[in-house]
């Protein structure tokens, strides 16, 4: 029997971490608080701890469940920014991640955001349940014939691409490691980030945190931008100097901007806060803007990508318990 603490958790993830677990050995302990120096303590007696993108396995938390005994760490998501692997790897820990959970959910919601955006579907929707039906201020444009960039062309990036070119968009893309025999078959050009930014109506972020990417949207790029540019990002919020984007958006250079993801989201999405004041004034400043929209980190949540993450993560999880290979481009550390 394998004890693992999983932080950060909400029912959807009991649920489905359960269902996964049936009839394996095992046994879950459900943390609601997130992962740190902190509150590593509750990992007391466990084999493994289980986390999620705002959890923070830095290097005094990785020393702190060390020793506690713990000895794994399974990411339930793609990303791992958050844990500092050199430590991990240095205190003898195994790390493993889900890599892909489902790209057809993060790409869905991306082109979600773009239509909702482009549409002023919000606006609408909100204007008629005051019985309100006037159509002033509800103007869009047709994506068909745009020319749309996709930064990063993963599995998600690609098929967000494909969706647009689905539209009769002119998709632009860059990846440091392309994919030209896709690129041929979905009539995609890849070409450079300067072009990206003074080509496209539509700007689209699917590309992984690292140092390159830290604030790749800046004042710079930003700067760069035909007028009434529709930015959006459903990978990591980093990828955006979001004072740069306000500035953007206060100036009326962006058309319009759509976030699933922000920089300085820990603490803030994932919880209910109506009931406090926002101590965030970047945040509380983006929500101001009626050409920007926000929805807090859902874009991976469909069924499909739930089960997909829970299987993988038991998966693991039972490997290391056996002492058996982990699943193929989920091991970290």
């Amino acid at each position: 029997m394998i004890l693992t603490t999983v932080f950060d958790t909400k029912p959807y993830d009991r649920d489905q971490l359960q269902r996964a677990s049936a009839g394996l050995d095992i046994e879950w302990r459900f943390m609601d608080c997130r992962l740190s120096a902190e509150t590593a303590a509750a990992a007391h007696g466990s084999n493994a701890v289980c986390t999620f993108v705002n959890d923070r396995p830095d290097r005094p938390c990785l020393e702190a469940l060390a020793k506690l005994g713990v000895k794994h760490v399974a990411l339930r998501c793609a990303g791992f920014n958050s844990i500092d692997l050199p430590a991990a790897k240095e205190l003898g820990f195994s790390v493993t991640r889900v890599p892909a959970y489902s790209p057809y959910a993060v790409a869905e919601h991306a082109v979600a955001l773009l239509l909702a955006l482009n549409r002023k579907i919000p606006r609408a929707n909100n204007r008629v349940h005051d019985l309100n039906f006037a159509l002033n201020g509800l103007v869009g444009f047709d994506l068909h014939g745009k020319t749309a960039g996709i930064l990063g062309t993963g599995k998600i990036g690609r098929i967000a691409a494909q969706i647009l070119r689905g539209f009769g968009m002119r998709v632009l893309a860059f990846d440091p490691f392309p994919s030209p025999e896709w690129a041929q078959q979905y009539q995609v050009e890849y070409t450079d980030p300067r072009t990206i930014a003074s080509e496209s109506e539509v700007i689209s972020l699917h590309t992984p945190l690292t140092p390159e990417t830290h604030h790749i949207i800046r004042r710079e790029t930003l700067e760069l931008v035909k007028p009434g540019t529709i930015l959006i990002n459903v990978s990591r919020g980093a990828l955006i100097d979001t004072k740069a984007l306000i500035e953007a958006l206060k100036s009326g250079r962006l058309g319009g901007v759509a976030l699933d993801v922000y920089e300085e989201e820990e603490g803030v999405f994932f919880e209910d806060l109506s009931g406090q004041i926002l101590h965030d004034d970047d945040l509380a400043r983006l929500l101001t803007f009626p050409n920007v929209l926000i929805t807090a980190h859902q874009a991976f949540l469909t069924q499909e990508a739930l089960a997909e993450i829970a299987r993988v993560t038991t998966a693991n999880l039972t490997a290391y318990a056996k002492g058996q290979p982990f699943l193929p481009e989920t091991v970290l550390s």
